[in-house]
């Protein structure tokens, strides 16, 4: 169960966030986490609130109001072969719809499964 976080900037649109939250989810797919396993929120701060290197450490272009911070949280136990082809597909997904890659971090965090308790307090792969 991935837990998504995006952090941005405000202001942004609602189309904004809709991209980069369906290219998240598009890209989760397709490393085989189910269509209904949707579990995402947004964080939209103030600069002030929100800080950043314009360029470290590799940026090849600085960082400016639409960075975007997406964190995703999962169970661990997915290679580096399946996380590099969740980025790979997010930059498709997010280069196609308009945004710069160089504007995008993801960070990957990992848990064990009796981590989890979807509802009812109950933890259903332990």
């Amino acid at each position: 169960m991935p837990l998504v976080t995006v952090t941005v900037r405000k202001p942004k649109p609602a189309g904004f966030k809709d991209a980069v939250l369906d290219a998240v989810h598009a890209s989760l797919q397709h490393i085989g986490v189910p269509p209904t396993d949707l579990f995402q929120r947004v964080m939209e701060l103030d600069a002030e609130d929100f800080r950043f290197h314009p360029t470290y450490p590799d940026a090849a272009r600085p960082r400016g109001d639409d960075f975007v911070l997406i964190e995703v949280l999962l169970s661990a136990g997915r290679s580096v072969k399946v996380k590099r082809e969740f980025l790979s597909k997010l930059g498709q997904l997010l280069e196609a719809a308009g945004l710069d890659m160089e504007q995008v971090m993801v960070v990957f965090r990992e848990t064990t499964w009796e981590n989890w308790s979807f509802a009812g307090g109950r933890q259903i792969h332990v």
